[in-house]
């Protein structure tokens, strides 16, 4: 049966007209994004997207050419030096506390990025059940709290000197094992997978353990990739905590070496000999930056192209 059509005054037909859709231009049928930018506006993004580089480039360069540059040249006030030298860098690498500060955040970023991806992908895959396993729910709604509740750097501090960890480097490790948003992320990945392959496995006799080894593991490397690269990152930056826990200065990661030799201005031991000249500080600081920076710049390359497929479908599913 055909629809019936509105009738105009004059009795003619009116034909029914679709409303245009919302968000899309009239007369194309386009959305405003789809249109071709006019050569106007283009030129001003391009001149504030390469402003907003700049400002971010500069400090970066500026700081990679004052470790570089020859005592005559570092307070010269200059981006580009002309004389060059390694002085400062034979300097750091001369005394113990830099190379100390390495090994530990070495130590505490492999050791804990490990250990946090080994529990997280556990106690993840096991949320996955939260209809099959009883108390799942709720151990899934207490780590959903941990993210809107926090008891205070106080109650931190206590618990970790009744439970004997102060001054020692796992103080550092086990308080941050899991980090609530990382294991949601990774939940929500693993719920995503294809439930038919999960299933054959299971009907071919495969048990929870081997399915999780051996396929899910391998099918979640995107999110994984990007979950280990954030837990390395907050393992490298650990600054705060280990001023809190750590009063041994052989145990301090390279970000509490660089707090005290940088900004609180204290003379690092070692570095230059009695005989010698010590180089300017300000490119005695800027070494300390770079050492501490680089192995952050240098692992972030390979695991960028797994953002997209990591973070987002991790976010999104589920």
């Amino acid at each position: 049966m055909a629809a019936p059509t509105l009738s105009s005054p004059a009795g003619r037909a009116r034909p029914h007209r679709p409303a245009p859709s919302r968000g899309r231009s009239r007369g194309t049928g386009r959305a405003p994004w789809e249109h071709e930018t006019p050569p106007l506006v283009a030129a001003l993004k391009a001149v504030i997207i390469v402003g907003i580089s700049l400002t971010m480039v500069y400090p970066l360069v500026y700081i990679v050419m004052m470790s570089f540059a020859a005592p005559s040249q570092a307070h010269s006030g200059t981006i580009l030096p002309t004389a060059f030298s390694l002085d400062a860098y034979r300097a750091i690498f001369r005394g113990d506390a830099v190379l100390q500060g390495l090994g530990n955040s070495l130590w505490l970023t492999v050791v804990g990025t490990s250990l946090s991806m080994v529990f997280t992908t556990t106690m993840a895959w096991g949320l996955t059940r939260t209809r099959d396993v009883p108390g799942a729910r709720l151990v899934l709604l207490l780590a959903l709290g941990t993210m809107l509740f926090n008891a205070g750097m106080i109650p931190h501090y206590l618990l970790i000197r009744s439970l004997g960890l102060l001054d020692s480097s796992w103080s550092l490790v086990l308080p941050g094992l899991i980090s609530a948003f990382n294991m949601v992320v990774v939940r929500n990945f693993f719920m995503g997978l294809p439930r038919d392959l999960l299933d054959s496995a299971r009907i071919d006799g495969a048990g929870e353990w081997r399915i999780f080894l051996t396929i899910a593991l391998p099918l979640s490397k995107p999110v994984l990739a990007v979950m280990s690269l954030f837990y390395a990152v907050g393992c490298w930056n650990m600054y705060f905590n280990a001023m809190l826990y750590l009063n041994d200065a052989s145990k301090w990661p390279i970000q509490v070496v660089l707090q005290q030799y940088v900004l609180a201005g204290v003379p690092l031991p070692g570095a230059v000999a009695a005989a010698e000249a010590p180089p300017p500080a300000l490119s005695l600081n800027m070494a300390i930056i770079v050492v501490a920076t680089v192995p952050i710049l240098v692992a972030y390359p390979f695991i960028q192209k797994y953002f997209r497929s990591g973070v987002l479908t991790g976010a999104i599913k589920g």
